[in-house]
């Protein structure tokens, strides 16, 4: 009997593991398509190029996400699955949630609170200013805001340290583990 309090208590001590947030601005668009409202606007030349290269280069790093999380809008979606594709996962793991477009950080905040504690990695794509406003709010003052001002050009990946409960998401919650750009990775 008290072996198996012994093991109960030391699974009970046992350190959570750690949880990550994979921030993924969409892949640049096209602005010159006959798209009929922002939400249908397609990636671009560019967008298609951007997104499975940083797939792949996620893929290289080992970052792959249990749940990813993607705006409804074409560019977001399109970006989500050609990101998918790269890492060889398949769209199952994708829910397209309507309320990452154009929606705020409070319901940004709300989307993630609703994830599964068995979610140890978790990838958001979507628009900015919500996501830029998501990295500032989680990462607080572990996130350098560059010259230019733009914490997430499209297709950049912000990379967040969590904690150990989706739901308490305060403000500095988290730690900015990085930040890659399109144009730091190597061509495909």
């Amino acid at each position: 009997m008290a072996r198996r309090s012994r093991k109960t208590a030391a699974r009970k001590a046992a350190p959570r593991l750690p949880r990550e947030l994979v921030v993924v601005r969409h892949a640049k668009s096209s602005w010159d398509s006959d798209a009929g409202s922002d939400s249908d606007r397609p990636l671009g030349k560019r967008g298609r190029r951007d997104a499975p290269r940083v797939g792949a280069w996620l893929r290289g790093e080992g970052i792959l996400p249990d749940l990813v999380l993607a705006s409804p809008a074409r560019r977001a979606k399109e970006t989500a699955l050609l990101v998918l594709e790269a890492l060889g996962l398949e769209e199952q793991v994708a829910r397209f949630e309507p309320r990452l477009y154009g929606t705020g950080l409070e319901s940004h905040l709300r989307v993630l609170a609703e994830c599964p504690g068995s979610a140890r990695r978790v990838m958001v794509v979507g628009h900015n200013p919500d996501l830029e406003d998501l990295v500032l709010h989680l990462g607080g003052r572990t996130v350098e805001v560059p010259a230019d001002g733009k914490v997430l050009p499209t297709a950049a990946v912000a990379r967040i340290r969590m904690p150990a409960d989706w739901g308490r998401l305060r403000e500095g919650a988290g730690a900015l583990v990085g930040i890659t750009r399109p144009k730091d990775l190597p061509e495909a």
